[in-house]
């Protein structure tokens, strides 16, 4: 999900979250490492070359038609003590600067646009398949009538899914971050894969499109125009349409993490389940995605977007941020009891090596800072007051910059 930082010692505690709605969902996950600029990038691979086919307009239709199975408080500042063990704040060297400039922001360039990005792709592939050989968990599918999600561990934290229309054995998998695991289950599962779903162009979710587009040549690879998606045949427009056998997903544009990053939502109605929301980097349990290429005001139209989709609505992100996410969030409101319950949950989970996806979105509003910014607790700890003749929405942005501000200056060892 995110490009690795510059900032060194920066940890990353990962989770899922509790499923809500319908159907039934088992989890289970193992440790993951922190991801740090090797000495050497000395892996080396042809990148795949991006190729686009304008999109047509509506619903696509993939396969045959089949049958479907029956008083404010300011929050602890850094250096004030009083924090969790293990955890601390990296101190800005002047208020309100970006610690990701100009360091971080010349290496996510390189990341996003060179040879370079490809090449510390490959090195994660290969130092996460030699520490994890069956993938950082053993995470079970979710499953309700007619349809099968079944998380993929790749790389040190992320999530591929490979979704199953069980009556056809067709299926759709977003987000292949490493090729050969996604085979594996596709091999697994004996189905047919008809279409790869990518959030966005980052290497750590669309790395392994060209390798499963070449196996698997009547495969169409989806994804935004606005965004280089490697191997890109049909590009999609926001709330435009795609069914795989029975299934149907809305791609729906969320710009923020990346300019063209898109979500897909696949509609469970028909199956007697709720909406489950594959979220890439835009949304995780407790956080959300770094801004890349977009401003406070535009991820925060793209979150309250999301959120517009249900309480009921699984949440399945692109990674396992879990236990770092609820942390920092603890900090920053000091009781909620909904957050500290998470979190004892999350921990619990962690300790055990279990994942904790997929949340829902009604959770994900009562603990999560990134959509709490309307909370006046949560404005009330940043020490944020809307300012007269201030646009509701505008205020918002500016209490999601100081959050995202704040997450970004954390770390958790």
């Amino acid at each position: 999900p995110r490009p690795p930082s510059p900032r060194r010692g920066r940890g990353r505690g990962r989770g899922r979250g509790r499923g809500g709605g319908k159907g039934r969902c088992s989890r289970q996950l193992g440790p993951l490492p922190n991801a740090s600029l090797p000495a050497g990038l000395l892996a080396a691979a042809r990148p795949a070359s991006p190729r686009g086919r304008p999109a047509l307009p509506g619903t696509r239709f993939l396969g045959q038609s089949c049958r479907r199975p029956a008083g404010p408080r300011a929050g602890p500042e850094p250096g004030s003590g009083g924090l969790p063990e293990g955890v601390e704040y990296i101190p800005t060297r002047k208020k309100g600067k970006n610690p990701m400039k100009p360091v971080g922001v010349a290496w996510y360039s390189l990341y996003a646009r060179t040879r370079l990005g490809y090449l510390f792709y490959q090195w994660q592939v290969k130092k996460a398949r030699e520490r994890y050989p069956h993938g950082h968990s053993a995470p079970q599918p979710c499953r309700f009538p007619g349809v099968k999600i079944l998380p993929i561990p790749v790389l040190s934290n992320n999530y591929s899914y490979l979704v199953i229309d069980t009556g056809s054995g067709r299926a759709a998998v977003v987000d292949p971050s490493d090729p050969l695991a996604v085979q594996a289950a596709i091999e697994e599962e004996g189905v047919m894969l008809e279409a790869i779903f990518c959030t966005h162009k980052h290497w750590d979710h669309s790395g392994g499109n060209a390798a499963l587009h070449q196996r698997h040549s009547s495969c169409k690879v989806y994804g935004s125009a606005l965004d280089a998606i490697p191997e890109l045949t049909n590009s999609l427009e926001d709330r435009e349409k795609v069914s795989v056998g029975c299934l149907t997903f809305e791609a729906l544009a969320t710009p923020g993490h990346t300019v063209g990053h898109m979500v897909y939502v696949l509609d469970g109605g028909p199956f007697g389940g709720p909406p489950c929301l594959f979220s890439g980097d835009l949304l995780f349990l407790a956080g959300c995605g770094e801004l890349f290429e977009g401003s406070p005001e535009t991820m925060l139209a793209s979150l309250d977007m999301a959120v517009g989709l249900g309480k009921d609505t699984l949440l399945w992100p692109g990674h396992e941020y879990a236990l770092e996410c609820l942390t920092f969030a603890s900090l920053l409101e000091l009781d909620n009891p909904a957050l500290e319950q998470k979190l004892r949950w999350v921990t619990q989970q962690r300790q055990e090596k279990r994942s904790t996806c997929p949340s829902t979105l009604g959770e994900e509003q009562s603990y999560n800072p990134f959509l709490r910014t309307h909370q006046p607790e949560l404005q009330a700890a940043l020490g944020l007051r809307r300012d007269g003749g201030e646009h509701p929405d505008a205020f918002r942005a500016r209490v999601l910059k100081e959050v995202r501000r704040r997450k970004d200056l954390y770390k958790a060892t």
